[in-house]
């Protein structure tokens, strides 16, 4: 970054660093012993889909290696989610890591958006850590019904994983994903 960057406020995009998505397994654990929040065992990759052999062909090889599905939101964005028992979340998080890796290795870094694990607690509330891709970040959404967000209980998530993960600062970038595989039960 040079002297003109700074002096006009400009700074260069952080790098995603999919070894981060390994940090979930420590928050896992951070959030059942301080909030009774449970991994769901259901997690999911979130990207826009291109046309072509290539694309295809990596989503086929995906879908071989992994026990993977697929499935498309009202946005028009592809989902490949994963389900493991809710005590493998190193499973589900090397799963989530190659579907990333994979993506990325052939090209089509540009295309991933989000990453996410879902958590539970024994009242029914739900929440999931977001990944986001572009930011090399994670932050809470708790999604309640009615397309509302449980703020509080993302607040709270967000300063108990404090130590454990890297947390987007920008509240702003902190968007919902309605409907996202990876938050029902």
């Amino acid at each position: 970054m040079g002297l003109l960057d700074v002096l006009l406020g400009r700074s260069k995009p952080v790098r995603p660093d999919l070894d981060q998505l390994f940090g979930l397994s420590s928050a896992a654990i951070t959030l059942q012993a301080a909030s009774g929040l449970r991994p769901t065992g259901l997690g999911a990759v979130c990207f826009a889909a291109v046309e072509g052999g290539a694309f295809t062909e990596v989503q086929q090889d995906l879908h071989a290696l992994l026990e993977v599905e697929s499935s498309r939101d009202s946005y028009g964005y592809t989902w490949l989610q994963s389900r493991h028992e809710p005590t493998g979340m190193t499973d589900l998080v090397t799963d989530l890591h190659a579907v990333n890796s994979a993506l990325e290795a052939n090209g089509f870094g540009p295309q991933l958006l989000c990453s996410l694990v879902g958590f539970h607690d024994p009242e029914g509330h739900r929440m999931a850590l977001v990944y986001l891709y572009k930011r090399g970040s994670f932050y809470p959404f708790a999604p309640l019904p009615g397309e509302k967000r449980d703020h509080a209980l993302e607040l709270q998530v967000n300063a108990l994983v404090a130590n454990d993960l890297r947390l987007e600062a920008d509240l702003s970038r902190w968007f919902p994903v309605w409907g996202a595989p990876g938050l029902e039960e």
